[in-house]
């Protein structure tokens, strides 16, 4: 396992870290705590050391997994939470101090942690970046020893941009692969001149980029790549990047040809995002403990040459970017 720089937090960080919406099992399956524990502890045995959930995931059995399983190992596990999503509607008006400061008291007693080491707000609306009071409750937080550090997650460019302004926002969270690049532009640069570590989700967009899907591919009714696919629930961008499925099965074929000896191209896709140093942890999700084998695989695996990533960047380009680069 490799490490990096998590930005102000001064954490050093697996580079492929853990994300857990899933990790009790698939989407709308229920929540499995023996599979969830399995997941958290292979995680830890291979070196991964930084765990991200939140209060949302399965109403609340998530967080208490990770803070479970943690407090039940000895190495240093460095867990991130997120509060803001119960808010309903969800909206900027919901977002207040009062209301805040519960949810991260929530989730203390909820992992049974006595300080959070990361809380990011989660996906607020785009006029919550422009109340210094929400981010000003934070330092109060920080102060009193309830949390260590604070980072957004963001669904786009402009509110990461924003998140910065404020000097004790520490991370943000951004959806970043071979499908949604716009961030390696001006993003990318802000951050490193602001010591902002960056967390990069939906690494695969949301299966896409794992080559396993075709036209014949179905998903369940709960499934969010079933409902969401053109934003009727949440953001469209959470779902398949806001990749047009069919498009993006197009783009994935290309992959193939490029790669005609990967069974997967998971570990591809991960690589291609590990290959650009401003990013700090990689956050893909596992339903299963083999998916994190999976993801891990990365380093079994040569490095990409710069000529195969000229030919992925070509394939966004022609069937991607159009589509997708200027909306998030």
């Amino acid at each position: 396992m490799n490490y990096r720089k998590l930005g102000k937090t001064g954490f050093k960080v697996s580079e492929i870290a853990l994300g857990t919406w899933q990790v009790g099992g698939k989407w709308g399956s229920g929540f499995d705590a023996a599979n969830a524990d399995t997941i958290l502890n292979t995680a830890i045995d291979e070196g991964i050391n930084f765990i991200d959930t939140a209060d949302v995931y399965e109403n609340g059995l998530s967080e208490a997994a990770v803070g479970r399983v943690v407090k039940s190992r000895s190495e240093q596990v460095y867990v991130a939470t997120k509060c803001g999503r119960q808010i309903n509607p969800h909206v900027d008006a919901g977002y207040s101090v009062k209301t805040l400061r519960s949810f991260v008291e929530a989730s203390l007693k909820n992992t049974g942690l006595e300080r959070l080491d990361l809380i990011q707000l989660h996906c607020p609306p785009t006029d919550t970046y422009y109340r210094p009071e929400i981010f000003g409750l934070f330092e109060d937080l920080k102060q009193e020893g309830k949390i260590a550090n604070l980072g957004v997650s963001v669904e786009k460019v402009e509110e990461g941009l924003k998140a910065m302004q404020y000097d004790n926002v520490t991370t943000v969270q951004i959806i970043f692969n071979l499908f949604r690049q716009r961030p390696a532009e001006l993003f990318f640069s802000e951050a490193e001149k602001n010591n902002i570590g960056v967390i990069v989700r939906v690494p695969l967009a949301s299966g896409l980029l794992t080559g396993k899907f075709d036209t014949n591919t179905s998903f369940e009714k709960e499934d969010h790549r079933n409902f969401n696919r053109n934003g009727e629930a949440f953001d469209k961008g959470e779902t398949f990047s806001g990749v047009n499925f069919i498009n993006g099965l197009k783009a994935v074929k290309e992959l193939k040809s490029l790669f005609p000896d990967a069974e997967n191209l998971a570990p591809i896709a991960l690589q291609w995002i590990l290959n650009h140093p401003t990013v700090s942890t990689v956050i893909p999700g596992a339903s299963k403990a083999e998916h994190l084998q999976s993801n891990l695989s990365i380093y079994n695996r040569e490095k990409l040459s710069s000529d195969q990533i000229k030919k992925m960047n070509a394939i966004y380009k022609e069937y991607i970017k159009p589509d997708v680069h200027q909306r998030w």
